[in-house]
C-alpha cells in the first residue's frame, strides 16, 4: 500500500528533502549515468508529491508552477524507486500528479520527456510536440497535455 503526500516545498521536512534528494539521485545520477546538476533552484517554487511504502520513498514527482519551467505548468522529476517498479508505481505516481496539478488549476501541462518513455506519458493524454532534443545526453521531448473538458 503506498501512502501519498502533497507538500510545499517549506512543508517538507528535513527528512523528506533528503529522501527525495536521494531518490532522485540514486535514478537520475547513478542509475542512468548522467551527471548533471539535480538541485536546479525550481524546487522552492514547486509542490512535491511523495509516494510512500514501508517508510521507504517509492515514488516522487514535482508540480511546477507555469513561468519557472514552461509557460504552463508542469510536472517533473518522474521517478520511481528500483525496489518500487514493476508494482504500477509510476502509473499511479502520473495520475495522481495529473489530478493534483488539476487540482491546483493547471489545466494545460508541458513536460520535457525521456524520449524513450513517450508512450508512457501518450497513455495520460500528452501529445509530443517540437523535434527530439539531448538534454545531458539523454534524448528527450517537449510534449503537451490539455485537460479535456466534458461534452454536453
Amino acid at each position: 500500500m503506498i501512502n501519498w503526500v502533497f507538500k510545499t516545498f517549506d512543508e517538507l521536512t528535513a527528512a523528506e528533502l533528503y529522501a527525495i534528494i536521494q531518490l532522485r539521485e540514486d535514478i537520475f545520477i547513478v542509475e542512468q549515468n548522467c551527471p548533471f546538476l539535480d538541485c536546479d533552484g525550481k524546487d522552492p517554487n514547486c509542490w512535491h508529491l511523495m509516494g510512500w511504502e514501508d517508510g521507504k520513498l517509492a515514488a516522487y514527482s514535482r508540480i511546477v508552477p507555469p513561468g519557472v519551467a514552461f509557460e504552463t505548468a508542469s510536472i517533473g522529476r518522474v521517478v520511481t524507486s528500483r525496489e518500487a517498479r514493476r508494482h504500477g508505481f509510476g502509473k499511479l505516481l502520473m495520475q495522481k500528479a495529473i489530478e493534483k496539478a488539476e487540482e491546483l488549476g493547471f489545466n494545460e501541462l508541458t513536460i520535457g520527456a525521456q524520449y524513450y518513455l513517450l508512450g508512457f506519458y501518450q497513455s495520460f493524454g500528452f501529445i509530443e510536440f517540437d523535434e527530439i532534443y539531448l538534454e545531458d545526453g539523454i534524448e528527450h521531448i517537449y510534449m503537451r497535455r490539455e485537460k479535456l473538458e466534458p461534452k454536453d
